[in-house]
């Protein structure tokens, strides 16, 4: 006999869905398509070359493509191409890699990944001419492969985020341009949202990414950022998220300054696209986590002030406002759907949310690790953090980062894994393989950007 359908979102599930919902999810998944589009396949973790860990050891956890598919809501009325179709594929088994998933790794020992060799099906396929080269991933680092983002998306993203860079805000001068084309942003986000229904939906999240470089940049880091008066710049931009309301004395005042740099007329004008198509509580979401990004930047200003390098653990706390968070918190946004209010606040969702940004972020600091390195000044990254307080080489330090990164991803799949398994309802499954895949697409794009990103040489 079938598995009930799946219930409603609703404030708070019932106690029963904690007790079958290993088997609504089974049930589910025999029922539904593979999202291996959306996460890109069974998990790869390129081998290093001295010495492998015993067999022993515990194999990782397969990726979140175990999730139950469901109908999908519909989506948000925006123009644009429709999404390309996912391959089908045979529906998983609840199998013993099923249960582990559920489980979830526990002790230190998950760190411990079988670095065997690679065999020949595990070798990428050649590059497609036109297409970006592959580049090289983290030895030992645990990620999913996925496929090149789709170029005729990729194109057409890339010419209207250039003409709204140009055009609209007034961005940068002509002497940024190679630096923006470098970025290639618009390959970022096509991967990381494989699930939004056309162009405008894609545009949503490209607008805020930019933006959020150029406040990053302008304020923070490569283009005149400085520590100095940071935390005013930062909440002065942060209206333009956040509107002033103010007297109508005053209120001229303010929204003259929305117009006065270009990250705060980016910042603008990407909320300003990204509220026209997002519900009040995507809207505030977005502005809720936007506000822990700035806080983030301000404790990293005031190390860099105070010339001071936190302990690990302190530096792992900054990472987890001063990080990718607010891009995966709207991927149902992005996707044409809502993730109700209710479940979007539940512990186990923030959880997953606060973990997946966790370990992209790691990512971006294995990646730009030697690009920060060349750059004037001490940049603060995972690996330099933890050869300075647990006086490690640097070779060392780097790879004890790539351990925790593995360790927030498998902490990112059980938990979600559990869950979905908790949860069986559309929306909260949907909302989880995005943000699986925008994991698997952030990963994609530092690995590939071989403009911006090369790896040191510790191999």
């Amino acid at each position: 006999m079938p598995a009930p359908e799946p219930t409603p979102a609703q404030s708070s599930l019932p106690e029963a869905a904690s007790r079958f919902g290993a088997h609504v999810l089974a049930d589910a998944a025999a029922r539904a398509c593979d999202i291996t589009a959306a996460t890109g396949g069974p998990p790869r973790v390129p081998s290093l070359p001295e010495p492998p860990p015993p067999a022993a050891l515990p194999i990782a956890p397969p990726p979140l493509s175990v999730l139950p598919a469901g109908p999908p809501p519909p989506a948000a009325p925006l123009a644009g191409p429709p999404p390309p179709a996912a391959p089908s594929a045979d529906p998983p088994p609840l199998s013993a890699d099923l249960a582990r998933v559920l489980r979830g790794p526990s002790g230190l020992g998950t760190s411990g990944l079988r670095l065997s060799p690679r065999t020949p099906a595990d070798e990428p396929a050649a590059p497609v001419p036109g297409e970006a080269p592959e580049g090289r991933p983290v030895p030992g680092l645990y990620f999913h492969p996925v496929p090149e983002p789709d170029p005729v998306r990729v194109e057409e993203v890339g010419r209207r985020i250039r003409s709204w860079a140009l055009d609209e805000v007034d961005l940068f001068p002509e002497e940024w341009a190679e630096q923006f084309d470098g970025f290639s942003v618009s390959r970022y986000m096509v991967g990381c949202h494989p699930d939004a229904p056309g162009i405008d939906h894609l545009m949503l999240a490209t607008r805020l990414m930019v933006a959020e470089n150029a406040v990053d940049d302008c304020y923070c880091e490569d283009h005149g950022g400085s520590p100095v008066g940071l935390g005013e710049r930062l909440l002065l931009a942060h209206t333009a998220l956040d509107p002033l309301h103010t007297t109508k004395e005053y209120e001229p005042g303010w929204a003259q300054s929305l117009h006065s740099d270009a990250p705060r007329r980016a910042y603008r004008s990407a909320m300003e696209y990204f509220v026209r198509a997002a519900s009040a509580s995507q809207a505030d979401r977005l502005r809720h986590d936007m506000a822990r990004l700035h806080l983030g930047y301000l404790a990293e200003g005031a190390w860099a002030q105070l010339d001071r390098v936190p302990e690990v653990w302190e530096y792992l706390a900054m990472r987890q406002f001063n990080n990718f968070r607010p891009c995966p918190t709207i991927t149902d946004t992005v996707g044409g759907y809502e993730l109700p209010a209710d479940l979007h606040a539940r512990p186990e969702t923030q959880r997953v949310i606060a973990l997946a940004g966790n370990a992209t972020t790691i990512v971006n600091d294995l990646y730009s690790y030697t690009k920060e390195l060349a750059a004037p000044g001490k940049h603060l990254n995972l690996p330099v953090v933890i050869a300075e307080r647990e006086d490690l080489t640097e070779r060392d330090a780097y790879l004890k980062a790539v351990e925790v990164h593995n360790d927030l991803m498998h902490s990112f799949e059980s938990e979600a894994a559990q869950l979905a398994a908790d949860c069986p309802v559309p929306p909260v499954q949907r909302f989880l393989r995005g943000v699986a895949a925008w994991v698997d697409g952030n990963h994609h794009w530092h690995m590939t950007n071989t403009y911006r990103y090369s790896l040191p040489d510790f191999w």
